[in-house]
C-alpha cells in the first residue's frame, strides 16, 4: 500500500476537497481478526484477537458552532454526506444508518464531560471490509473517538476509550456488543495477538509470527453479510446472562470447567449449549495462549477447530457460508479453521501451512463455486498496529 493510497492520505485528500483546508489531524483505527476467544468477552472471559492492517481513518477539523458532519468516502472516491448534527443535542434514537455511529461516539464522550460540543467536521476512508465480520463499525468508532478527543486536547487511557466506544454502540446504536473489538482495535500491536482478560481488563501482548513458523492465517471473506443490531447475538447474551443468574455466579467465566457436566444439568435445556460453549471457549483460548507462549503454533489448529464445531453445533451462530469455507480449508490440507466475529454471515479464518496456501485457495472458491454461493474474498491476515493518529 503506498502513501497515497492509504486511508488516511485520502480521508486528507477528500476533507481538503470538501472543506478547502487542510484537516487539522488525521486517526485511524483497525480492523481485527480474533484468533480464538469468540462470546466470551461479554461473559467476563478471554479473547486472543490481533489487528489487521485494513483500517478507518478519520480526517477532522474543530468547529465553533456546535455541529459535527460528517461525510464517508465510497468504493469510487465520492462523498456520501450526512445531515449535519447538534453534538449538544444528541440522544440515543435521533440518529439512523451509519452516521448513527459517529454521531453515538460523540454523544458518548460528551456523556463523559469531555469537551466535544463545539463540534467538529470528519472525513472518512477505509479498507475495512464491510460486514465481513472484522470488526469495521468499531474500526470506525475508535477512529472518530481519537480524532474527537484529539480535537479536544484530551489524552484519555486506551481501556477508557474502549468502554465508551462500547456505551456509544450499546446504547445509541442499539447493538449489544462486547468490548473485545474495541479492546483489539485501540491496543494491538505488531507482530503480537493480544490476550485480554475482559473482567481484570488485563492485556498481554503475546507474540504470533506465524510466517517464521512456516504459517500463516488465511482470512475467507464469505461475503454473507452480517448485522449484529437485529441478529440473534442478543437473544444469546441474554440467556447467557439468564443462566449466570440461574447458577448464581457472577459470568459465565466463573464455572469450572472441570464441573462442567455437573453444572449443566442445573440448567434449563435450552441453555446449556450456550454455557458449554463459553466455558470451553474460554478453555480453548488459555491453552492457544500457552502454545503461542512456547512458540507451538502449528499446534494451535485443532483449537481453532474446536472453537468452529462449538460455535457451529452449541451457539449455533454460523452459516452456510461459513462451514463450507472451513471444511473446504480443512479439506485442502489447514491445520485448523473457524468462524470468526458475532456470526450469522461474515468471514472465517485458517491456519495454513505457506506452501499450502494455494491449495487451500483453489479448494474454498471450489466449495463456493459448487454451491452456487457468491465468490469469497481471501487474504493472508498479518497482525499489525492498531489505532493512532496518522498526521
Amino acid at each position: 500500500m503506498t502513501q497515497a493510497t492509504t486511508p488516511a492520505a485520502k480521508a486528507a485528500e477528500a476533507f481538503e476537497r470538501l472543506h478547502g483546508r487542510a484537516p487539522e489531524g488525521v486517526w485511524s483505527a483497525p480492523g481485527r481478526v480474533n484468533l480464538i476467544g469468540e462470546h466470551t468477552d461479554y461473559n467476563d472471559g478471554y479473547v486472543l484477537p490481533f489487528a489487521l492492517p485494513h483500517r478507518i481513518a478519520v480526517a477532522a477539523s474543530p468547529r465553533a458552532d456546535g455541529v459535527m458532519t460528517v461525510s464517508t468516502m465510497g468504493d469510487d472516491g465520492g462523498l456520501q454526506e450526512a445531515d449535519p448534527v447538534v453534538v449538544a443535542d444528541l440522544v440515543p434514537g435521533t440518529v439512523k444508518g451509519w452516521a448513527a455511529y459517529p454521531s453515538g461516539v460523540a454523544w458518548a464522550l460528551r456523556e463523559q464531560g469531555i469537551a466535544v460540543t463545539a463540534g467538529a467536521d470528519l472525513v472518512i476512508a477505509g479498507d475495512v471490509p464491510a460486514g465481513a465480520g472484522l470488526s469495521s463499525s468499531h474500526a470506525l468508532e475508535c477512529a472518530v473517538a481519537l480524532a474527537l478527543l484529539g480535537l479536544a486536547g484530551v489524552d484519555a487511557e486506551r481501556p477508557d476509550i474502549a468502554r465508551w466506544v462500547q456505551r456509544s454502540e450499546n446504547d445509541f446504536v442499539g447493538a449489544p456488543t462486547g468490548i473485545l473489538d474495541q479492546t483489539a482495535s485501540l491496543c494491538c500491536v505488531e507482530a503480537h495477538a493480544l490476550f485480554y482478560d475482559v473482567r481484570s481488563g488485563k492485556p498481554e501482548q503475546v507474540a504470533f509470527d506465524a510466517a517464521a513458523s512456516g504459517l500463516e492465517v488465511l482470512v475467507i471473506d464469505t461475503r454473507a453479510s452480517h448485522a449484529l443490531v437485529d441478529g440473534g447475538y442478543g437473544a444469546r447474551r441474554a440467556g447467557c446472562e439468564r443462566a449466570a443468574e440461574i447458577l448464581g455466579v457472577p459470568a459465565l467465566r466463573d464455572v469450572d470447567i472441570a464441573e462442567l457436566d455437573q453444572t449443566l444439568v442445573r440448567l434449563p435445556e435450552d441453555l446449556r449449549p450456550l454455557v458449554r460453549h463459553v466455558v470451553t471457549e474460554n478453555d480453548r483460548v488459555l491453552r492457544t495462549v500457552d502454545l503461542l507462549r512456547k512458540g507451538r503454533l502449528a499446534e494451535v489448529g485443532p483449537l481453532l477447530s474446536g472453537s468452529h464445531a462449538s460455535l457451529r453445533d452449541d451457539y449455533r451462530v454460523s452459516c452456510l457460508e461459513l462451514d463450507v469455507a472451513v471444511d473446504s480449508a480443512m479439506a485442502a490440507g489447514a491445520l485448523g479453521a473457524r468462524m470468526v466475529g458475532g456470526g450469522f454471515g461474515g468471514s472465517a479464518i485458517a491456519l495454513v501451512p505457506v506452501e499450502r496456501h494455494d491449495e487451500v485457495e483453489r479448494s474454498v472458491l471450489a466449495g463456493f463455486a459448487s454451491r452456487s454461493l457468491t465468490r469469497p474474498r481471501l487474504f493472508t491476515a498479518v497482525p499489525s498496529a492498531g489505532a493512532g493518529r496518522d498526521r
